[in-house]
């Protein structure tokens, strides 16, 4: 989508438009014409997202984890173009400290929530509409202590086929990022540049990914009507390395 306005005339929803790629998402929705649906469990944030937008815009309370959530959601939201869900809620750390509610909400987040809003909003896309959910390399790449991560990832990059089946015509993709410097990676400090770096070495690319690349990423889902089922992979190949 080079065209400013490619989007013109049409609804963008964001989950999870209160992250630094959501709201990257949205605003570049917004310029390219998009009216946008900022929907999360957290208000603030997404007033905030909304406060940088230059078109049209509208904030919306769901929570993934709770069925009541996206049911009152779809009534709220009506019909709309493209949904494209960033959520995440990590559950990482050594298979013996895991803490089953901790584990629960990842899969409410990466793999129960999209299917219920499959489930519950399939009905509300426009013709040509889509749905996008957020994957990760850890489906391919494995490591200790991301277990759960990993296998959140896999099971919805299955998913994505499955409901590209099911509920045909409407496309349903996925894109799984690599390590992508959007303020996940804040928390190591003055360590971060470091592991920055050895990454960008490591990866077939030689970088690490911005917003900006996933938000690509996610305007080709959208906008080629001939791509459902498929797992875009935007990790500069670290999947590989």
């Amino acid at each position: 989508m080079s065209d400013d306005t490619a989007l013109q005339g049409q609804r963008l929803v964001v989950v999870g438009a209160g992250s630094r790629t959501g709201r990257a998402l949205a605003k570049a929705a917004s310029a390219a014409g998009a009216a946008v649906v900022l929907a999360g469990p957290d208000p603030r944030k997404l007033e905030w997202t909304a406060g940088e937008l230059s078109g049209p815009s509208e904030v919306l309370a769901l929570d993934l984890a709770d069925e009541r959530s996206i049911i009152d959601f779809a009534g709220q939201v009506g019909r709309f173009d493209h949904l494209v869900s960033t959520a995440a809620m990590p559950a990482n750390g050594p298979l013996k400290d895991l803490e089953l509610a901790d584990v629960q909400r990842a899969f409410s987040a990466k793999v129960i929530g999209p299917l219920l809003l499959a489930k519950h909003l399939a009905g509300q896309v426009a013709e040509n509409g889509s749905f996008t959910f957020f994957s990760g390399v850890a489906a391919w790449r494995p490591a200790p202590a991301r277990t759960v991560m990993a296998t959140t990832n896999g099971a919805l990059a299955f998913l994505v086929q499955a409901l590209a089946v099911e509920i045909a015509p409407v496309r349903v993709n996925a894109v799984s990022p690599g390590i992508v410097d959007s303020g996940s990676w804040d928390g190591l400090g003055t360590d971060k540049e470091a592991f920055l770096r050895g990454v960008a070495e490591r990866n077939p690319a030689r970088r690490v990914g911005s917003p900006e690349d996933l938000v690509k990423a996610v305007f080709y889902a959208i906008d080629n009507p001939y791509v459902t089922g498929t797992v875009l992979h935007v990790d500069g190949g670290g999947r590989l390395a």
